[in-house]
């Protein structure tokens, strides 16, 4: 097959794309804009490979995506370009709504056009996989505020209830995706996922935050009293479910996808600390340099997943665990610190975002 992957130069694309090249026979388009989330050093170990092609192309662009389209001729479309960070959905909505509804919509058009001019067969195998969010659902019952809380997750029948800019987006992306199929038949398929944490993770987020953080004596900031919960799922996990959907999914159908790991935020800084203790020791534990920041605003209690079909219809199931799969990712941050450093170009140096409201 020929997979077109749209923000393949991200953390969880360059993942899909990484397990693609390395693990199966197919080709593979890469297509991303190369915002500050998108690195082409996440592709290096697939780079040269004659299977692999990169194209710098906005999702919003029609006229560039009919010459993808056109060039590649693709067998498939998984869709992972987004923005995705909520902070910086608080700070700069427009951003959000403009790559992730309009860029959404402008492939779901060139690719609908391209898909109506196959032959029968090629019309009848191909499918398009539209990656989003367990953020869609809004949050679920905390533990501290209900007794049976944990027996509440998000199934993919869930009602949407988006909290954020980023959130709300990624809905309303779900929705037009959904739509195309109901209105034009198009083939579509969409899957949701808990928190991803892994190598090559921009340092935006939590856990390489914190690593990075506490490796250069920096706070580690932790909003409201960090109770907040989240299922964890190691990336290259996500990237093994994805492709199966992709190649065996079925069209219409919707997988939540997560890696059956429910954690506080607190919890999961603090077993940072400990790992980093054991690996780069000082005179103190990292744990010192814990702080307690004002919440961010509208801030989703718990996200717990149920990927009990996924599992029951394609056979999927996560090989780590939390444990040996932050113990990995700690591990890559220490090896890779000249990649972090070139990741942060000057504009982010980690510094909080979200609070401009």
């Amino acid at each position: 097959m020929k997979i077109l992957v749209t923000g393949g130069a991200g953390f969880i694309g360059s993942a899909v794309i990484r397990h693609i090249i390395t693990n199966t026979q197919d080709s593979v388009i890469n297509l991303d804009k190369l915002t500050y989330a998108g690195n082409l050093e996440n592709l290096l170990a697939v780079g040269e490979d004659p299977r692999y092609a990169f194209e710098q192309v906005d999702i919003c662009n029609r006229t560039e995506l009919d010459r993808v389209f056109k060039q590649y001729q693709p067998d498939a479309i998984m869709h992972l370009a987004a923005e995705s960070h909520v902070d910086r959905s608080i700070d700069g909505p427009a951003e959000f709504i403009q790559t992730n509804i309009v860029g959404t919509y402008t492939l779901l058009e060139a690719a609908r056009t391209y898909w109506n001019a196959l032959d029968v067969e090629r019309k009848s195998a191909f499918r398009f996989h539209h990656i989003s969010t367990d953020e869609v659902y809004g949050d679920l019952p905390h533990p501290s505020d209900q007794a049976n809380a944990t027996e509440h997750l998000f199934t993919e029948t869930t009602a949407y209830q988006p909290s954020s800019p980023y959130s709300a987006s990624k809905a309303s992306s779900d929705h037009l995706v959904r739509a195309w199929l109901r209105t034009y038949g198009f083939p579509t398929l969409i899957t949701n996922c808990s928190n991803n944490y892994g190598p090559y993770h921009f340092p935006e987020k939590l856990i390489p935050l914190v690593i990075l953080n506490a490796l250069e004596g920096k706070p580690l900031p932790i909003y409201g009293k960090g109770d907040q919960i989240r299922d964890w799922l190691y990336v290259e996990d996500h990237a093994r479910a994805l492709y199966l959907v992709a190649t065996q999914g079925k069209v219409g159908e919707t997988y939540n996808i997560g890696g059956h790991n429910e954690k506080q935020n607190l919890e999961v800084v603090q077993t940072i600390c400990n790992i980093l203790d054991k690996r780069v020791p000082t005179k103190t534990s990292y744990a010192e340099q814990i702080t307690y920041v004002a919440d961010r605003p509208g801030h989703d209690r718990r996200y717990a997943i149920d990927a009990s079909k996924i599992e029951q219809e394609l056979g999927w199931k996560p090989q780590e665990t939390f444990e040996s799969g932050l113990g990995k990712t700690v591990q890559w941050y220490l090896d890779n610190q000249q990649w972090c450093q070139r990741v942060q170009d000057g504009s982010y140096q980690r510094e909080r975002l979200g609070v401009a409201y």
